[in-house]
């Protein structure tokens, strides 16, 4: 018999386009969504049961299955290992008696890992039901480990554990110029909406997510599609490894981007918002909900904002589930929607077909921030700093082996070098600016800036010293995209799966000159022919590594043309692990060595 889902229901006005929503609410009171559960959310919003189930099935923190009463994910980004955490998550292992993604045999615990938290510079760090754990040592995970064996409620844990710091290290003038809730909105009321985003545009600000469109133009093509309803959607799902600045902006700054959100809405004609929070982040969601209470009660948002008739806009913060591919504004709108987030095709663009196919801006967190500033303090304010057509300051996510890893906010056309002495690093051998989707840059390359004009970043900003393993991290990166295809298309899903072979078998050693060859070419019929960013820039790192690391490649090839790329002895290995043998009688060995 199924459950009571009444009060879920109620919660959501029971709204098919907040399917995502009230599964995650499942999730938070039972654990999981079970095929129950997904008959009966089916019947009650009157959907087919297969696309709620494929909805549930999409999103990585949308279980089906029964996980265990406290469910521990490890994050596996690449900082994170360098930090300790595969060591960290094998001695909890251990004492559970779990392998990775088992279930006890008493219910009580399962432990994996997902793919980044956005605490880079704060790792290793765990999720737990989906709570955020940073700064994980030996004593923390074992006294997190006697809790959980003591059945201890989270709610009753220690607060510390949770504690999450902004972590802003320098600021300049996003950060450190002050504006009072509302000014924003007084300037743009007192320009008018055409004139709001004229200003925007003469400050040639671009987004900061990645992409770099001019803001400007973006709201000017949405104001001028034709309909009645528009929408604003902040994108704060900074699933990008490495990437870590919103959640910063969101913790000290949430008023400035609300500030943001509202001015583009007053210039645009939009009623109704959206903050798209990413899922790692559930410790922001209160205090988010109490700034935009305390906006309300300022007459900053609602009905009638600063006393203009029809000037009515509120926000609304929709939580992800877990789902990379997100990140790309389409699919963030499909998901609002409540469905899999699987890009549209493009065209049509969101400015005139978004949000329930109506026009809509999405904007990253920083870009609104910055935008409030533009529009209270004019367009020489961002022009004043920048280099080439890179206006202003950019926050960045310094993380990997530095001295002070944390949120930069530095002028455009700062160098790598710059970066690295403000953060301490020393004995560089690589650098990857922008995340796995990046660009990985070389000690020769140091001299390179930071600027759409050169090495563009949405903020990411990894150091790997000169004792890491470049086809190691090569190898995390393949599997990151690997797990995160959303596999709509033949090339990124195939493609992604082929590169994470690939680069596993050369970190490994077994790989073969073959294996080098076909890693650039996967790399590049993905980018040609993937149907979205996530297939695109899957390769980058790949073709960045074989260009500039080749020597790394070479080291770990045999001398042999041709090698075997399948390794029967190795595939026997869980075999062997269930048997309890490592003995010479349970290896295979190659007719050379007989």
């Amino acid at each position: 018999m199924s459950r009571d889902l009444s009060a879920i229901l109620a919660k959501y006005e029971q709204d098919p386009l907040r399917l995502v929503q009230i599964l995650r609410s499942v999730v938070a009171e039972d654990g999981y969504v079970s095929k129950e559960t997904i008959t009966a959310i089916a019947e009650r919003l009157a959907l087919p049961r297969g696309r709620v189930e494929g909805v549930a099935g999409f999103y990585a923190f949308l279980p089906t299955e029964d996980v265990g009463r406290y469910r521990v994910l490890f994050s596996d980004n690449v900082t994170d290992r360098m930090a300790g955490s595969v060591e960290l998550r094998e001695r909890m292992q251990e004492a559970f008696g779990v392998r990775l993604g088992e279930v006890s045999r008493d219910g009580l615990v399962s432990i994996g890992t997902t793919s980044c938290t956005g605490l880079c510079d704060q790792g290793p760090a765990m999720l737990i039901n989906g709570r955020a754990i940073p700064r994980l040592t030996r004593a923390r995970v074992g006294a997190i480990s006697a809790m959980i064996h003591g059945r201890a409620p989270i709610e009753t844990w220690p607060l510390n554990l949770f504690e999450v710091h902004s972590n802003v290290l320098r600021k300049d003038a996003l950060l450190s110029t002050p504006l009072e809730p509302g000014a924003a909105i007084d300037a743009a009321l007192a320009r008018g909406p055409e004139s709001t985003i004229e200003e925007v545009k003469r400050s040639t600000l671009r987004g900061r997510g990645g992409a770099g469109f001019s803001t400007g133009s973006k709201w000017e093509l949405c104001r001028a599609a034709p309909g009645e309803a528009r929408y604003v959607v902040c994108n704060a799902d900074e699933g990008e490894p490495g990437t870590f600045k919103d959640r910063a902006l969101l913790a000290d700054y949430a008023d400035l981007v609300f500030e943001g959100m509202t001015v583009a809405a007053f210039a645009i004609g939009a009623k109704r918002g959206f903050l798209y929070l990413r899922a790692e982040y559930p410790f922001l969601l209160e205090p988010l909900e109490a700034t935009l209470a305390d906006r309300r009660r300022r007459g900053l948002l609602g009905e009638a904002i600063r006393g203009v008739a029809g000037f009515d806009f509120d926000i609304e913060i929709h939580v992800g589930a877990g789902a990379y591919v997100c990140g790309e504004e389409s699919a963030l709108i499909e998901s609002l929607e409540g469905k899999r987030g699987i890009p549209r095709n493009r065209p049509p663009y969101p400015v005139t077909h978004g949000y329930r196919q109506a026009p809509t801006i999405v904007n990253n967190v920083e870009t609104l921030a910055l935008a409030a500033m533009v529009v209270r303090h004019g367009h020489q304010w961002l022009r004043a700093r920048g280099a080439g057509k890179s206006a202003g300051t950019k926050l960045m996510s310094v993380s990997g082996d530095v001295e002070r890893p944390g949120v930069y906010e530095l002028p455009f056309g700062v160098t790598v070098r710059e970066v690295l002495e403000a953060a301490g690093a020393r004995s560089v051998q690589a650098v990857q600016v922008g995340g796995p989707s990046g660009t990985l840059l070389s000690p020769s390359e140091l001299g390179r800036r930071l600027m759409f004009d050169d090495v563009p970043t949405a903020g990411a900003f990894m150091v790997f010293d000169d004792s890491r393993d470049i086809l190691q991290v090569l190898e995390n990166f393949a599997t990151f995209f690997a797990h995160e295809s959303c596999g709509f298309c033949t090339p990124c899903r195939v493609g992604t799966a082929l590169q994470r072979r690939m680069a596993s078998a050369l970190a490994k050693g077994f790989g073969t000159r073959r294996d080098v060859k076909d890693l650039a070419r996967v790399a590049r019929v993905m980018r040609a022919s993937s149907h979205c960013g996530l297939g695109a820039t899957a390769g980058n790192v790949a073709l960045d590594a074989l260009e500039k690391f080749r020597p790394a490649f070479d080291r770990r090839l045999g001398t042999l043309e041709v090698m075997p790329t399948f390794d029967l002895d190795r595939s026997l290995a869980p075999a062997r692990e269930v048997a309890g043998r490592d003995d010479e009688q349970a290896h295979l060995r190659r007719e050379e060595e007989r």
